[in-house]
C-alpha cells in the first residue's frame, strides 16, 4: 500500500495547496484540453485525441469521375475511328476484287466504341481500388492492364482462322488498350491531392 503526498503536483485535487494557486488560472482547470493548450501535463491533463488519418487516396471525386468518363469517351472515339478506317480500307479492297473478300472487323464501329467506353470505366474503377488496397498501386495497375492488353492482342492472333480477322481484331484491341494504359493513371494522378 502506497501513500501519496497531498501536495503531489500530478493530482489535480492538490493544486489548491500549491503556493501560486489561483482558481481562475487555466493551468489549474480540470479541463484536460485547457491544460494541454498551455502544455501543462503536471496537473494530470492529457492531450486531446488526435483525429485518425484518412485511409485511401485523397482524390477529388468529382474530377476523378469526370476524368474517367472523358477517358472512356476518348477510348470509345479512338476505337470507333480505327474501326471506321479499317472498314473503309477493306471496302475499297473488296470492291477491287483483286485480293478476295476481307472481313477483318467482325463487329461494327459502334460496338467497338461502346466496348472502349466500358473498358475505360472498368479501368478507372480498378485504378481506384488499387489506390486504396495496395502499397504500390501505379505499378500494379500498369502490370495488370499491360498484361490484359497483351492477352487481348495475342489471343486473336492465335485463335482466329483468317489472317485478316487476326490482324484487324488485334489492332482494335491494341487501340482500345493503349489509352487505358496511359490516360487513366495520368488522370488519376492529376485528381489526387497528395504527391505520389
Amino acid at each position: 500500500m502506497s501513500f501519496s503526498d497531498p501536495r503531489d503536483p500530478r493530482d489535480p485535487g492538490t493544486a489548491r495547496y500549491e503556493p501560486d494557486y489561483r482558481p481562475e488560472s487555466r493551468a489549474y482547470s480540470s479541463d484536460p484540453n485547457a491544460q494541454y493548450a498551455q502544455g501543462n501535463y503536471a496537473q494530470g491533463g492529457y492531450p486531446p485525441p488526435q483525429p485518425r488519418p484518412k485511409r485511401g487516396p485523397n482524390v477529388n471525386v468529382g474530377m476523378f469521375v469526370g476524368g474517367v468518363v472523358m477517358s472512356g469517351v476518348v477510348t470509345g472515339l479512338a476505337a470507333w475511328l480505327a474501326a471506321f478506317i479499317i472498314r473503309a480500307i477493306v471496302d475499297q479492297v473488296n470492291e477491287s476484287g483483286k485480293y478476295g473478300i476481307w472481313n477483318p472487323v467482325a463487329r461494327d464501329e459502334y460496338w467497338f466504341a461502346v466496348v472502349g467506353f466500358l473498358c475505360a470505366l472498368a479501368a478507372g474503377a480498378l485504378w481506384y481500388v488499387l489506390q486504396i488496397s495496395t502499397p504500390s498501386p501505379d505499378q500494379f495497375y500498369t502490370w495488370i492492364v499491360g498484361l490484359l492488353v497483351a492477352a487481348a492482342v495475342i489471343i486473336p492472333l492465335v485463335l482466329s482462322a483468317q489472317v485478316s480477322v487476326k490482324i484487324g481484331t488485334a489492332v482494335m484491341h491494341l487501340i482500345i488498350g493503349l489509352p487505358l494504359l496511359t490516360l487513366i493513371p495520368a488522370m488519376g494522378r492529376k485528381t489526387t491531392n497528395q504527391p505520389r
